[in-house]
């Protein structure tokens, strides 16, 4: 399986960094548009990204929730069919969630910059160094980590989970909504 090294942080602005960005990138800007939808997986997480009606990716990883650069595997499998492949994988495996973004990437020799802004979470920073099969975790870090400097990331800013995580903790649990809405009952004395 693919492997590269990951990181994510919270960023003030994308429009703030892209300057910056721009300035240490071999390619780039592209932007894309993606809507990624999260299934249930066991064995990691299995997501549908769509790019547009006929273009889409099938992706499923396996990555730890830690902050600082991290450790993906990963397969990638294209399709020209991303809608008929959501509705197959969602009776199938059933949904856990969606992320909607702009995505703003860069090259930077074979590390993927993306600057992106999440629907309903803000503006992110993603490094994605890609590992050749036999070059060692600690040399994907190493230029993960030169970049971190480079573009002036603070240990404050770097991420454990994925943008899905962060959504869910946003929402407020059903409990809590219930327990608000019974708080909002009570009568006054």
């Amino acid at each position: 399986m693919a492997r590269n090294i990951e990181i994510k942080a919270r960023i003030a602005s994308v429009a703030a960094l892209l300057p910056l960005v721009a300035g240490i990138a071999d390619q780039g800007p592209f932007t894309l548009t993606q809507d990624d939808t999260f299934f249930q997986c066991p064995n990691g997480r299995l997501k549908l990204r769509a790019f547009s009606d006929n273009s889409g990716e099938l992706i499923f990883y396996q990555r730890p929730d830690q902050t600082g650069p991290k450790t993906s595997f990963y397969r990638i499998s294209p399709t020209d069919a991303p809608a008929s492949l959501r509705d197959a994988l969602t009776l199938a495996y059933g949904t856990i969630g969606r992320v909607r973004k702009q995505r703003t990437l860069f090259l930077v020799g074979r590390t993927r910059i993306h600057l992106d802004q999440v629907e309903g979470l803000g503006d992110f920073l993603e490094l994605e160094v890609v590992l050749n099969d036999a070059e060692s975790e600690a040399a994907g870090r190493a230029v993960a980590d030169d970049l971190i400097a480079a573009l002036d990331i603070r240990p404050e800013q770097l991420l454990a989970t994925a943008y899905l995580d962060l959504l869910a903790e946003a929402r407020p649990s059903e409990d809590s909504v219930a327990n608000s809405n019974r708080d909002d009952e009570t009568p006054s004395a």
